[in-house]
C-alpha cells in the first residue's frame, strides 16, 4: 500500500522534471546490486536544484521519506527504500569548475565518476578514488558510500579527497559542509553541536574505532575530534541519511604516467595472504587479489577468456597483482625487478614444485595492463556469472583487517565457511587488507538465509577479535547497519542516533541505514521474499542452460545482479539505448527487473503488458550485453520472447508483416524493382504511407536492385566453402555477394551458394525473429541446418557476409533447434573476414586513403571485429582506425520507424557521426552491415561500403 495518495499528483504538478508513479518505473528503483527490494513511492527525475528543494518540502509535508539516488550499484541496499526517490544521474550531472592550480572540481552529484575523469585527462589530472563501478557510480553516491578502490593505498579513500559538500537539510535549509568557521546561525548551531559531541565522545572514539585505514561503517564522527574538523567528512558515508547533496568540491592529482603490473603467482590462497604484508614495502600503488575461482570463471566469460590466458602461468591458487608507477620506464623496471627479488626471497619461483612454486610475470604493455584491470574491476560481476540458483551473495566481502593479520583471518573465514559447507570466492584490495569474499547462497531458501546470519555473526566475530573494521568499502546499508552495536560498542551507537536525530528529526531521509536498521536477514525487505514466486510459463526458445520456471528463462533474467555495467556511457556497445536517453528503463538492467516483476507476478498483465513493450522498445537487439555483460544476461534473446507472447495475445500488424515476411516477398517485389523505389522519390507518398508501414516519412527504404542475386551465380563443383547468400544482400546489395565471390575464387576457392533445393532461398530467420514470430524462424533456421548438413559432416565451412544473418547460425540457432546438428553448423559458420583471415595472403594492392571501420554489433558481441582488422592491414601501406562506437542505432527496422527514428539518430550520434566527421575527406569508410551502411548515408555525406567490395577493389587495384 502506498503511503500517501496525495504524494504523485503533488509532485507532478509542482516539479519541472519527471515524475514516475507507475509500477513498472517504480519498480526499476526498488533493488540496487543488494540481495534487498523496496518499493519506492515515486521516482523524481529533477531537473534542477529547484526541483529537489520543491520534492523535499512535498514528502516532509507528506511525512513520505526522502532518497537520493546515484548509479543504483550500493550492494548493501543503501539506495532502495520506501520513499520518493530522487535519480540525479540524468540532469544534475555537471562540471561547475576545474581548478588546475588548486586541483581541485566542483561537480553535482550525478556525474559520473569516469565522465570526470574523461573531462580531467587533458589536464593531466584524476580524482584519485577508482572503485570498480567508475564506469557508472556517480561523485554523489561514492561521498554518499565514502567509496574507495584499488589505489587507495596511496591515495586514500573518498573522505581524503572530499574539501566540501554543498548540501539541502532535511528541514529545506542549504549549507556549505567545510572545515572554516561558519557565520552565526542555524548551521553555526549545528556545527556547534557536532563538535561538542565529537569532544564528549573523543576518548571513546579512539577506544573504539578501528585502526585500519577502510573503515567506513557508522557515522564519520571521528572527524569531529580536534581542531581541524572538516564538517563535510561527517558527511561523507552517511549514505543519504543526512541531507542531500547538491555540490561537491574534491581534491585532484595528477595522473600516475606509466604504470607497470608485476602478476605475483602462489601455490596456495594462504601463501599469497601472507606475503601481501611484504610486498606492500615497495610501495606499489595497488595490491590486488584474485583467486583460483574467479580465475576459472573468468575462462567461461568471452570478453575475459583472452585476457587471463595472457598474464597467467600454470594453475596458481592466488595472484597478486602489484602495479607500480614510479614515473618512468627504467624506474617502473626497478620496480619489476625488486619485486621479482622478494618473490624469490620469500621463497618461491617458477622452477620450484609445491609450496615453493610461484613467480612474477611482468606486465609492461598498456593494453594488456587496461584489459587486467578492466577484468579485475568485474569481479563482481564475474562471481556473479555462476548460472545456478544460488549466487555470491554480499554480507561480509568487505571486512578489513591489518596486513599481519590478513592471512589468519582469510583462514578463519575459510573455516567458518566450511563449517557452514560453503566455499567462498576472494578478490580485491589485499594492499589494504580488505578482501571480497561472498560464498554462495540462495536468497530464496530459509535455511540458507539462516545460514548467511549465523555465518555473519561468527565472521564479524573473527573481525572484531582482530580489531578490524566489519564495513571497510561498500557501506552499512541494511545487511551491516545493525551489527554496529556488536563492533562499536552501545555508546559509539548512541552517539550515531544523536548525529541522525540532530540533522534529520522527523526521519525522513533514508530511514533505517546506519541507525535503527531492519535485521539484515530479515525476507520482507528481499529481493526475493518470503512470497516470491515464478509460475511456469511457454517460452519459445531453450533456455535450458538456467534453472527456473519458463524452461530456464526464470534463471537466465535473475542472472542481473543489478550491478549496472550497462549503465556506462562510453567503451564497448552496451548499452546504446541507455547511453541516448539516461533512462532507467532503457538499460540492460532495468530492462531484467521489469522481466522478474513480469514474470513473476509482480507487474499486472506479465510479459504481454503495455508496460513490458514500452520497456523493450529502445532495445535495439544489439547483442551488446551477451558479451559485456559479464553476468551474461542476453536481452536481446529476452526481447523475443517478450515479443512472441505478445503476437500470440495480439497477432501482427501490416508494419510487421513487412518486416519479417520480407525474404518471402521479397522475389516478387524485386521484379518490380522501379515501382519499390518510386516511395522514396514522392514525398505525399512516404508521409501517406508512414502509418500504414510503420516507415518514417523522414528515411529513405533500401534501394531493390533490379539485377538481385540468383543461386545459380555460384555453384562450383566440389566447393572449398558454402556462401550463404543472405536476403539484404541478395536484394538490394548484390554487388557485395558478386564481389566476394571473386574474392574467394582469387584465393584459388571453390565457392558455392547454399541451398536446399526447393527453389526457394535459404533464410536465417532473422526478420521473423524480430516480430515474435519464433515458430517460423525455426522452420526456417532447420531448413538451413538440413541443407548444409551433408557439407558441414565433410568439414566444409559456412560463409556469410551480413553479420545480423550470418552469426544467427552462431547464436538464436542454437536456441531455436538445439542439439549436435546446430551445434556442428555454429561450429562451421564464418563471416567473411573470419573465413579470408585464416587464409593466406592476396596480392592486394595499396588503397592510399585511410580506411575508418565501423563494426557491427553482432561482429563485436561474437569477437569478429578483429578478423576485418587483421584482413585490412594485409594491404601494403594500409592505415586502418577502428571507430570506437557503440551500435549505430539504425538495428534493421528500429531506424526506420516513425516512434524511435529519433532516438536512432541519436545513439548515432554519440559517436559514430562525429569520428566520421572528423575523418578526413578522401577516407574509405567500411562496414559490413546493411543497417550501418544506410545508418551512415542517411546521417552524413559519406557511403560506406562492405568488406567485400574493398577486397575486390583492392585485388583490382580499383579506386574507391
Amino acid at each position: 500500500m502506498r503511503k500517501n495518495s496525495r504524494l504523485s499528483s503533488r509532485l507532478t504538478a509542482e516539479l519541472s522534471g519527471e515524475v514516475l508513479n507507475d509500477r513498472a518505473s517504480r519498480a526499476r528503483y526498488a533493488t540496487d546490486a543488494s540481495i534487498y527490494q523496496m518499493m519506492p513511492e515515486a521516482v523524481v527525475i529533477p531537473r534542477s536544484e529547484e526541483d529537489v528543494m520543491v520534492a523535499m518540502q512535498v514528502a516532509r509535508e507528506e511525512e513520505v521519506p526522502i532518497l537520493p539516488r546515484g548509479g543504483g550499484t550500493s550492494q548493501c541496499g543503501q539506495t532502495v527504500n520506501r520513499a520518493v526517490v530522487l535519480d540525479n544521474t540524468r540532469h544534475l550531472n555537471g562540471i561547475l569548475d576545474i581548478d588546475t592550480e588548486n586541483l581541485t572540481a566542483r561537480v553535482q552529484p550525478g556525474l559520473v565518476l569516469d565522465e570526470l575523469n574523461r573531462a580531467l585527462e587533458p589536464y593531466g589530472l584524476w580524482f584519485p578514488v577508482d572503485p570498480s563501478t567508475a564506469s557508472r557510480c556517480t561523485l554523489g553516491g561514492m561521498a554518499a558510500n565514502n567509496s574507495s578502490g584499488g589505489k587507495s593505498l596511496r591515495y586514500g579513500i573518498t573522505r581524503d579527497n572530499v574539501r566540501s559538500i554543498t548540501a539541502i537539510l532535511p528541514d529545506g535549509a542549504k549549507a556549505r559542509f567545510n572545515g572554516s568557521d561558519p557565520e552565526p546561525g542555524p548551521y553555526a548551531d549545528l556545527v556547534s553541536d557536532m563538535r561538542a559531541l565529537g569532544r564528549s565522545e573523543a576518548d571513546e572514539i579512539e577506544a573504539r574505532f578501528p585502526k585500519v585505514q577502510r573503515r567506513v561503517g557508522g557515522y564519520n564522527i571521528d572527524a569531529l575530534i580536534g581542531n581541524d574538523v572538516n564538517m563535510a567528512h561527517l558527511l561523507v558515508g552517511s549514505e543519504g541519511t543526512l541531507a542531500y547533496f547538491t555540490e561537491l568540491e574534491l581534491s585532484l592529482a595528477h595522473l600516475p604516467g606509466e604504470k607497470v603490473t608485476g602478476v605475483c603467482h602462489f601455490p596456495t590462497f594462504y601463501a599469497a595472504m601472507d606475503a601481501a604484508q611484504h610486498l606492500v614495502t615497495l610501495n606499489p600503488q595497488a595490491v590486488e587479489l584474485i583467486d583460483d575461482t574467479m580465475i576459472a570463471l573468468g575462462r567461461d566469460i568471452p570478453l575475459f577468456r583472452r585476457t587471463i590466458e595472457s598474464f597467467v602461468e600454470g594453475a596458481p591458487a592466488a595472484l597478486l597483482l602489484v602495479e607500480f608507477a614510479e614515473g618512468s620506464a627504467e624506474a617502473n623496471a626497478a620496480k619489476l625487478a625488486e619485486l621479482s627479488d622478494l618473490m624469490g626471497d620469500l621463497g618461491f619461483a617458477f622452477t620450484g614444485t609445491g609450496q615453493r612454486w610461484g613467480g612474477v610475470v611482468p606486465v609492461t604493455d598498456k593494453g594488456l595492463q587496461g584489459a587486467i584491470a578492466e577484468y579485475r574491476k568485474a569481479g563482481l560481476n564475474v562471481m556473479m556469472s555462476m548460472k545456478e540458483a544460488g549466487k555470491p551473495i554480499s554480507f561480509v566481502e568487505d571486512c578489513a583487517v591489518a596486513l599481519p593479520d590478513l592471512a589468519e583471518y582469510t583462514q578463519g573465514v575459510t573455516d567458518v565457511f566450511a563449517k557452514h559447507g560453503k566455499k567462498g570466492t576472494w578478490y580485491a584490495h589485499a594492499s589494504v587488507g580488505c578482501l571480497h569474499v561472498r560464498p554462495v547462497l540462495n536468497m530464496r531458501q530459509d535455511a540458507d538465509v539462516k545460514t548467511m546470519r549465523a555465518m555473519a555473526e561468527e565472521i564479524f566475530d573473527l573481525v572484531k577479535h582482530y580489531k578490524g573494521s566489519h564495513s571497510g568499502e561498500h557501506g552499512d546499508g541494511i545487511v551491516r547497519s545493525e551489527f554496529h552495536e556488536k563492533m562499536f560498542g552501545k555508546r559509539i551507537v548512541s552517539a550515531f542516533e544523536e548525529v541522525k536525530a540532530r540533522f534529520d528529526p522527523n526521519g525522513l531521509m533514508n530511514p533505517g541505514r546506519i541507525v535503527h536498521a531492519p535485521a539484515m536477514d530479515d525476507r520482507r525487505v528481499f529481493r526475493y521474499g518470503p512470497n516470491y514466486e515464478v509460475p511456469e510459463f511457454e517460452t519459445a526458445l531453450d533456455w535450458s542452460a538456467w534453472p527456473g520456471s519458463g524452461g530456464g528463462f526464470q534463471g537466465a533474467v535473475e542472472m542481473c545482479n543489478n550491478n549496472g555495467a550497462c549503465r556506462k556511457l562510453k567503451g564497448g556497445v552496451m548499452c546504446p539505448s541507455f547511453r541516448a536517453t539516461r533512462n532507467e528503463r532503457d538499460a540492460t538492467r532495468g530492462r531484467a527487473n521489469t522481466l522478474r516483476f513480469a514474470i513473476s507476478g509482480q507487474m499486472p498483465g506479465g510479459l504481454t503488458s503495455d508496460a513490458m513493450a514500452e520497456t523493450m522498445k529502445y532495445c535495439v537487439s544489439c547483442k551488446g550485453c551477451r558479451r559485456e555483460c559479464p553476468t551474461g544476461v542476453d536481452m536481446a534473446k529476452m526481447k523475443i520472447e517478450v515479443l512472441a507472447a505478445r503476437r500470440r495475445e495480439n497477432g501482427l500488424t501490416l508494419a510487421d508483416k513487412l518486416v519479417g515476411y520480407l525474404p518471402r516477398y521479397a522475389p516478387k517485389a524485386a521484379k518490380v524493382a522501379w515501382l519499390m523505389n518510386l516511395r522514396n522519390r514522392i514525398g505525399p507518398v512516404r508521409k501517406l504511407t508512414e502509418k500504414l508501414t510503420g516507415v518514417s516519412h523522414k528515411r529513405d527504404l533500401p534501394v531493390w536492385s533490379s539485377n538481385p542475386f540468383d543461386d545459380a551465380e555460384a555453384q562450383d563443383a566440389n566447393p572449398d566453402l558454402l556462401l550463404f547468400a543472405d536476403v539484404f544482400n541478395r536484394y538490394f546489395e548484390p554487388e557485395n555477394l558478386r564481389a566476394a565471390i571473386r574474392v574467394l575464387r582469387a584465393s584459388g576457392l571453390r565457392v558455392a551458394v547454399a541451398r536446399d533445393g526447393s527453389g526457394k532461398a535459404l533464410d536465417c530467420g532473422r526478420t521473423l525473429l524480430a516480430i515474435g514470430c519464433v515458430e517460423e524462424a525455426r522452420a526456417e533456421a532447420q531448413r538451413v541446418i538440413d541443407a548444409t548438413r551433408s557439407a558441414v559432416s565433410n568439414g566444409i565451412p559456412i560463409v556469410g557476409l551480413e553479420p545480423s544473418s550470418i552469426l544467427t547460425f552462431r547464436d538464436e540457432f542454437l536456441a531455436l533447434c538445439p542439439g549436435p546438428d546446430a551445434e556442428a553448423l555454429a561450429q562451421a559458420t564464418h563471416t567473411f573476414e573470419e573465413f579470408l583471415a585464416e587464409r593466406p595472403d592476396l596480392p592486394l594492392n595499396p588503397m592510399g586513403k585511410p580506411i575508418y571501420v565501423h563494426g557491427h554489433c553482432h561482429q563485436k558481441a561474437q569477437d569478429a571485429v578483429t578478423p576485418m582488422l587483421d584482413l585490412l592491414n594485409r594491404i601494403p601501406d594500409a592505415e586502418v582506425v577502428m571507430i570506437e562506437s557503440s551500435c549505430c542505432g539504425m538495428a534493421g527496422a528500429f531506424g526506420y520507424a516513425p516512434g524511435t527514428i529519433d532516438i536512432s539518430l541519436k545513439m548515432a550520434n554519440l559517436d559514430l557521426f562525429p569520428a566520421l566527421e572528423a575523418a578526413p575527406q578522401d577516407a574509405i569508410v567500411v562496414a559490413d552491415g546493411t543497417s550501418c551502411r544506410h545508418q551512415i548515408a542517411d546521417g552524413t555525406p559519406r557511403r560506406a561500403i562492405h568488406m567485400a567490395r574493398l577486397m575486390d577493389r583492392a585485388l583490382q587495384k580499383q579506386d574507391i
